[in-house]
């Protein structure tokens, strides 16, 4: 397992002791895992958004490829018992 040694100053490390009053970490090395595995899926759930709006630019739907949703949403609401 790799260690990394960081400094980060009193009011963060006063923050990360709070997380650990509250039971939602384990240690300030459990705080620490569990911000940057945070951070790490946040990025990567961005850069795959942002793909998917690059293609979506690069290839817009069709007005065809379209039209069924709008068809199945009239259907929907029609069936709903209102």
């Amino acid at each position: 397992m790799t260690q990394l040694v960081t400094r980060i100053d009193d009011k963060l490390a006063a923050s990360i002791d709070e997380l650990i009053a509250q039971g939602l970490a384990d240690s300030r090395s459990d705080a620490v895992r569990k911000g940057l595995a945070v951070l790490i899926e946040q990025t990567r759930r961005r850069n795959i958004a942002n793909a998917i709006v690059a293609g979506y630019r690069a290839q817009p739907q069709s007005e065809g490829e379209l039209a069924w949703t709008d068809e199945a949403t009239t259907r929907m609401i029609a069936e709903e018992p209102w």
